[in-house]
């Protein structure tokens, strides 16, 4: 919603006295990049902590081993080659010739020892490195990662969202990694180095003179602004005080600023992310635990609907647990379109026949209330929906974060609106939310539906440690094809994570992980 003349003075008046330090730094090299970010991210090391809000900064302080394209390809970053070696259960990395941390140190495989240990040990994403059993470092040069099995997602979880190179030098003192104080004041090798962190506030940095990738970065100074809601940051880009922000997704801001002179909005980059809005399921109650009362209600919901209508064509449908574009995408799968008589016939079939009333059940929603376009509107949506076939929903909005992670993962509930990230390979982001053995009571996004099927954990165990390409997409394929059938969650939408920048920028993160993965190559015209 746009605000009222008035307060929208108020506002802009707020943002450009915010704006004055931050401008004050600007002034003292055009080419310096202003960032717009929502939220506050506890520290910068993605080491031990997982979210777009450390990922992003910390793809700029850290290099990584590899990087990705975006046609989903490995490409070289620290480690210069890579190879596997003992059916698969070794990977030989070759550290990049003359990297330099940001202190000047010089890079060692005895630092890619430290660090790939550190996340395998402290990141709240347990399974991406669960199969490594250790680094062997024979000299400085190399490194090898053994494995107990074929670890098919090695790659993926080698890149900058997951696998920063920490200095060993600087980090390993003894302290726990999770609560380091260093975490806030990091040294990496990354094209910039951070000069200032204030907490809710900014992130300054620039440019490392030393970066080893020749000519790059192409800035000479990065400032992150730290904002406390999505209407902030909109009137910052609109006033040209932020000159770009990623994955935003709020409907009424991107068509707001997609008319800005000046400003481009475009969806471009980030995919692996893989962000899906899904209704979920408690099928461990009644009546949700008879797969037909699922399917019926995934069948009164108009997905052309939502994403044409509500979302205004920014978004688009989800079809199953791996999002389009994913390598392991399939787009042939039962669609669930709406059809109320079908749904009627499923529920009538499950023994829930409507009453004198008109009314088969009543059940409940829960949500949160911090993304209307994907929360709030779709649940009312499906409360209208819902009451044609007889089925009375209460809707119960989360006061916070806290409240509705409590409310899901105690599984204490019915349906529930969740959002749940891929995170490029399968097994990094996928396998937590449908494994059997992952249903674990006051964990949020593990398989808090209290979904079970053997064939799926077999099919998803083998993709695991499958090398093959061909023979992984395979088992992915029959792994969706049972879970859209089986309805543990009805698939909503992706949400539709775009790029708001200045149009005189250029080089843009639009590879798979977009600003989770560094921007040397942004430039100013």
């Amino acid at each position: 919603m746009t605000p009222r003349p008035g307060i929208r003075a108020m506002l802009l008046s707020a943002v450009f006295a915010l704006a004055a330090p931050i401008a004050a730094h600007a002034q003292k090299d055009t080419n310096t990049l202003i960032w717009g970010m929502i939220g506050a991210p506890r520290h910068l090391n993605p080491a031990v902590q997982s979210g777009i809000l450390t990922m992003e900064p910390g793809a700029q302080i850290f290099a990584s081993p590899l990087r990705f394209d975006e046609h989903w390809k490995p490409q070289p970053y620290l480690a210069e080659s890579w190879k596997f070696e003992d059916g698969n259960k070794s990977l030989v990395l070759k550290v990049a010739k003359d990297a330099k941390f940001h202190d000047g140190r010089p890079i060692t495989s005895a630092d890619f020892a430290y660090s790939i240990m550190t996340v395998k040990n402290n990141h709240p994403f347990q399974s991406m490195m669960a199969p490594i059993e250790r680094v062997d470092t024979p000299n400085p040069e190399t490194a090898i990662i053994r494995l107990a099995k074929p670890h098919p997602a090695i790659l993926d979880v080698l890149a900058p969202p997951f696998c920063p190179i920490l200095p060993k030098h600087y980090f390993d003192d003894g302290t726990d990694p999770k609560v380091n104080p260093k975490n806030s004041t990091p040294i990496g090798s990354g094209p910039f180095r951070l000069v200032e962190f204030k907490p809710g506030e900014h992130i300054i940095m620039e440019k490392h003179k030393d970066f080893f990738l020749k000519d790059r970065p192409k800035l000479d100074r990065v400032i992150i602004r730290l904002f406390k809601d999505a209407n902030s940051l909109a009137l910052a880009l609109e006033a040209k005080e932020v000159h770009f922000t990623t994955f935003a997704d709020a409907i009424a801001t991107l068509d707001r600023l997609a008319k800005v002179p000046g400003v481009e909005v475009t969806p471009k980059g980030g995919e692996a992310i893989g962000p899906i809005n899904w209704l979920a399921f408690n099928t461990a109650k009644k009546p949700f635990d008879d797969v037909r009362v699922r399917q019926a209600v995934s069948y009164v919901l108009d997905r052309e609907f939502i994403t044409k209508r509500l979302h205004r064509g920014r978004s688009v449908i989800a079809t199953g647990p791996i999002t389009p574009g994913a390598p392991f995408y399939l787009d042939a799968v039962e669609r669930y379109r709406p059809d109320a008589a079908k749904a009627e016939q499923l529920l009538d079939a499950a023994g829930l026949r409507r009453n004198a009333s008109g009314t088969r059940f009543a059940t409940s929603i829960d949500y949160g209330q911090g993304r209307p376009d994907y929360q709030q509107n779709i649940a009312e949506y499906l409360k209208a929906q819902l009451r044609r076939i007889g089925v009375e929903l209460e809707l119960r909005p989360a006061a916070d974060f806290p409240s509705w992670a409590t409310r899901v993962s105690s599984l204490e509930f019915d349906m529930a609106i969740d959002g749940v990230f891929n995170w490029g390979d399968p097994v990094v982001g996928v396998h937590r939310t449908w494994l059997t053995s992952n249903i674990r009571k006051g964990v949020v996004w593990s398989n808090t539906q209290s979904y079970s099927n053997p064939r799926v954990d077999e099919l998803l165990a083998n993709a695991a440690v499958e090398p093959n390409f061909d023979k992984r997409k395979a088992m992915y394929h029959e792994f969706q094809r049972i879970v859209v059938n089986d309805v543990p969650v009805a698939f909503i939408n992706v949400f539709p994570y775009h790029m708001i920048h200045d149009v005189r920028l250029k080089g843009l993160p639009q590879t798979i992980w977009g600003s989770a993965s560094p921007i040397d190559e942004m430039r100013w015209e």
